[in-house]
């Protein structure tokens, strides 16, 4: 997967987040430790590949926000 963007997110909200992803069949990948990324203790992230607006739209609202892009 091309990673494209991510959110930071804790530890407590991962199996919400999955679950709701997995569902709306949306892809992603979720990194625990990343040397690119810069986590706060008990933060993962969770990556996305580039998408069609409308599918990033409801990954937008899901995490309130905007994605910060993936370094290369």
């Amino acid at each position: 997967m091309e990673k494209s963007f991510y959110y930071s997110v804790p530890w407590s909200e991962i199996s919400y987040l999955k679950e709701t992803l997995t569902s709306m069949e949306i892809p992603f990948v979720i990194e625990q430790t990343s040397e690119k990324l810069s986590l706060e203790e008990g933060e993962v992230a969770i990556v996305f590949p580039d998408m069609h607006v409308r599918v990033y739209n409801h990954v937008r609202e899901l995490f309130g926000g905007h994605g910060l892009r993936y370094p290369q």
